[in-house]
């Protein structure tokens, strides 16, 4: 370590004991003697901060004469969808010129992407809206691309949620049915594509976030491989776990979106390993998507457990068969390492979470945004208490976690290592491993009653899912039927099918979910499938009560 300040300047404020103040919480000391050198050599790190502080900050320059801004405001009521679906309105007219396929595709992105000029909720109120001075990297290219930005879509509460009404924006109803979860923490963007009210979606996901909503509500959602989707200019949640991606009615459009937004950006280096912007043609090579002669995994621990929902395991097996019809190989593969995904994210979201939120996160290169920081810290008790109670759980943990258990996110990142391994071994023998997306279909909005009552609708949601952030596999949600709700059974809502491929094969997950998606009307024959099924159901239970009688 070296050390470049000798001289302390006129007015630092290190004085005797501040060592030791600092220390005194971890039961640390240093020796007598040695207090007055250490106050020196803090005194000089405090010079540094300073001159630091006093630098102007280095912030990618937006386009704006290019791609002004119009017309941002915060919507009026008759401006709202499901609930609180919108965060701003506005329009960015993207290259006219454009002959992408994103040209001319409403889009709108989730709240926690950089929109210059546009202030930024990140479903909280804990503190003042901010207003970023720069573009995401994915605006960039979207506009670029001839996309028209029409606004950004509600998120949940420091995107820390699956259920959709943690936001301090407001709830986000399930557009398929008023008061039901449309999902989170993507739940404005989902709701606003299945509504037909934007084109394309870009959301995030960080255990399950773009592929829950998609799931509920009923569309498609794709989260790359870690690192495909530059997060340039995007609010953190964890930095392995931190995803982009598009959401979308078709693979198709999903697939248009991610030839324009993947590629490194030479600033994220999450995307260190990804290829060169431009270099992929998603969308062409769905001309000819099949599933003929592909060996498809069933993740046995994926649907085998008590957790799913019967009408759930139901489609999904009536979607098994439908790829066994067209051609697939379909076996049931086991990865036994699949069940510990949920402890494994668990506490490695709630250490490097906490971190995060505390602006405590670091040792990443790329783009830190600066101006969000100022805005939320330090925290006062204010703040803090208006936090939605999952993101306070997050801090809490996070703390008790490094308090207690020193060393454990390092153990949490190795077995997620191991993990990742066991998938890729398998991803040899399989082309793509499928499993339901989510356990249940979409619960009612949950309660803010009490702490425990707002967590009850998403307990286990993100089973299938969060295991796929640790692992950075690309994974895709296609919407492949229908089931009852848990609490009524005249209510019909969509079931998701999770397929999941090798690092980096985003074309085998694309083809698969393209191929399915062709072979049948999912809104139509899946609701008419759904509807028997449960005929079905409620005769063998109208067999078994009568054998009792």
């Amino acid at each position: 370590m070296s050390v470049f300040f000798k001289e302390i300047l006129p007015g630092n404020p290190v004085q005797a004991g501040d060592v030791e103040a600092l220390l005194d919480p971890l039961n640390l000391t240093i020796r007598p003697e040695e207090s007055s050198e250490y106050q020196l050599l803090l005194a000089a790190v405090h010079d540094c901060a300073e001159r630091v502080s006093n630098l102007p900050d280095y912030q990618p320059v937006p386009d704006i004469e290019r791609f002004p801004r119009q017309n941002i405001h915060l919507p009026e009521e008759h401006e709202q969808s499901y609930g609180h679906a919108w965060a701003h309105r506005f329009i960015i007219e993207g290259d006219q010129s454009s002959r992408s396929a994103l040209a001319g595709k409403a889009v709108c992105l989730k709240d926690c992407i950089a929109v210059a000029g546009v202030p930024q909720f990140f479903g909280s109120d804990a503190f003042p809206a901010w207003t970023p001075s720069t573009d995401a990297t994915v605006v960039t290219r979207a506009l670029e691309a001839g996309a028209v930005i029409t606004g950004t879509a509600t998120c949940e509460n420091f995107c820390n949620s699956t259920s959709s009404f943690t936001s301090a924006q407001g709830t986000i109803d399930n557009p398929r049915k008023a008061g039901y979860s449309a999902g989170g923490s993507t739940s404005g963007g989902a709701a606003l594509v299945t509504g037909r009210l934007a084109d394309i979606a870009i959301g995030t996901d960080q255990g399950g976030s773009i592929r829950v909503p998609a799931s509920l509500c009923g569309c498609v959602g794709f989260k790359p491989t870690h690192g495909l989707v530059p997060y340039t200019g995007i609010t953190s949640g964890d930095q392995i776990d931190d995803h982009a991606g598009p959401l979308a009615r078709t693979v198709d459009e999903v697939a248009a979106c991610l030839d324009v937004i993947a590629g490194y950006d030479g600033i994220d280096d999450r995307s260190l390993g990804a290829p060169s912007p431009g270099s992929f043609n998603y969308l062409d090579s769905l001309a000819s998507a099949s599933v003929k002669g592909l060996r498809i995994g069933i993740l046995k621990e994926g649907y085998d457990n008590d957790l799913v929902q019967p009408g759930v395991k139901q489609t999904f097996f009536n979607t098994i068969n439908r790829l066994k019809s067209l051609g697939a190989s379909v076996s049931e593969v086991s990865i036994p390492l699949h069940k510990e995904g949920p402890s494994i994210w668990t506490i490695q979201q709630r250490i490097s979470g906490s971190a995060g939120i505390l602006g405590q996160a670091n040792g990443r290169r790329g783009l830190y945004l600066t101006e969000f920081e100022h805005a939320r810290l330090p925290w006062t008790s204010s703040g803090f208490e208006k936090l939605f109670p999952s993101t306070k759980n997050t801090v809490i943990n996070g703390i008790y976690l490094s308090r207690n258990f020193p060393g454990l996110y390092a153990k949490t990142v190795n077995i997620g290592r191991q993990i990742r391994d066991a998938y890729e071994a398998k991803f040899k023998e399989y082309d793509v491993i499928i499993m339901p997306t989510t356990p249940f279909v979409a619960p009612r909005h949950g309660s803010r009653v009490s702490v425990l009552k707002s967590f009850e609708p998403s307990i286990g949601m993100t089973n299938n899912t969060a295991i796929f952030n640790v692992t950075g596999n690309p994974a895709l949600s296609l919407p492949v039927g229908w089931s009852k709700a848990v609490d009524d059974e005249s209510v019909l809502l969509p079931v998701g099918l999770q397929i999941v491929g090798g690092l980096w094969q985003e074309k085998k997950v694309l083809n698969v979910a393209k191929a399915l998606e062709s072979s049948f009307d999912w809104e139509q024959e899946g609701k008419s499938t759904a509807e028997e099924t449960e005929d079905v159901l409620n005769e063998v239970r109208r067999v078994r009560e009568s054998s009792h009688l």
